[in-house]
């Protein structure tokens, strides 16, 4: 049975299937932000009033979900690139720079999860809450740490799938 097909490998295709599925969560997180916001501006003109702590419920919902499109960034090789440096580049150098870029992906996800999840149990073990909902801040830090951990899966996937290319001799 072979590792490889004509898009990676296949821990690079199960991880890529994960991180939509993930991306697509992360969406729905954002339409229900966007639904609040409208709730409260039709609330603000009809009633006077906006929807208590829109601005707090906007601050986490937005939080998770830009998170959760990082995996899915990486793992699809959709992340910022500077094509104008590397438009002659060989296939190689180009395989060789997503492999670093990989790795860097991979330490940064590492490093962010491991300080998050630090920075989470500060705010538990001062109990810190927001202003108007009193909903306990490590809630947007929880909702954040799946996703770094998948980033971090991701990267290592991108990793592997990069080594099988240059392995290969592939593109």
């Amino acid at each position: 049975m072979d590792d490889v097909d004509e898009n990676g490998t296949r821990l690079h295709g199960l991880v890529l299937r994960v991180c939509t599925w993930w991306a697509i969560l992360g969406g729905l997180v954002l339409l229900a932000v966007v639904g609040v916001n409208v709730a409260s501006i039709i609330r603000a003109a009809v009633f006077g009033k906006t929807v208590p702590g829109d601005f707090e419920l906007t601050e986490l919902g937005v939080a998770i979900a830009a998170f959760s499109f990082l995996p899915y960034c990486q793992i699809a090789g959709l992340n910022v690139s500077a094509d104008i440096f590397t438009a002659r580049a060989s296939q190689f150098w180009l395989s060789l720079l997503s492999l670093l870029s990989a790795l860097i992906a991979f330490g940064f996800g590492g490093l962010l999860l491991w300080r998050m999840y630090l920075g989470m149990l500060d705010k538990q073990t001062y109990n810190e809450i927001t202003h108007v909902l009193s909903v306990p801040t490590w809630y947007g830090f929880l909702g954040t740490l799946p996703s770094l951990a998948l980033l971090a899966v991701a990267a290592a996937a991108t990793v592997q799938n990069e080594l099988s290319k240059m392995a290969r001799g592939k593109p």
